[in-house]
């Protein structure tokens, strides 16, 4: 069984971006998705992955991930997940012994800036680094499955700033 443990904070400046490599850009969108898991297809210029997920909230969950063609992704992206589809650019940034990842969100997601940080163990130390904010590990809006039902453009004034948790 394949298990991800990973850590999401909120980035508040822009100043991982000196140490950031080039970014990728990722379109994935959502097939299906119940209270157990959801079902995502991701494109990027190098290439494309289904995925399942376990659809628990916290650090650790279920997680299986396989190679599909990219003809086959797109396929996927335009004729099967509607308007469940998101786009983002994702950083790597290295930082005291760790590689991070920033994800800039576009489109209904624009503005939204979340750093995840994948973990051999649940327990793991690490440092975060001084552009890592509030952990929304925890926090089911900061999911990609739900950011594609209900966009960052839609949060309301509480919502952004963390007081409707």
């Amino acid at each position: 069984m394949a298990t991800e443990i990973e850590r999401k904070f909120l980035v508040v400046d822009d100043s991982w971006r000196a140490d950031a490599d080039g970014g990728v850009r990722y379109r994935q969108g959502y097939l299906a998705g119940s209270a157990e898991c959801s079902v995502r297809v991701r494109a990027a210029a190098e290439g494309a992955w289904l995925n399942i997920k376990g659809a628990t909230l916290g650090a650790s969950r279920q997680e299986f991930e396989y190679p599909v063609p990219l003809a086959d992704a797109a396929a996927m992206l335009q004729g099967l997940c509607g308007e469940r589809v998101l786009e983002k650019v994702r950083y790597h940034v290295p930082y005291a012994g760790h590689v991070w990842e920033v994800d800039c969100f576009e489109g209904a997601n624009a503005g939204l800036v979340v750093a995840e940080l994948e973990l051999a163990a649940v327990d793991e130390p690490f440092q975060r680094p001084p552009w890592a904010g509030r952990e929304v590990t925890d926090q089911w809006r900061y999911y990609n499955a739900r950011l594609v039902s209900h966009p960052y453009r839609d949060w309301s004034e509480s919502e952004r700033r963390g007081d409707a948790d």
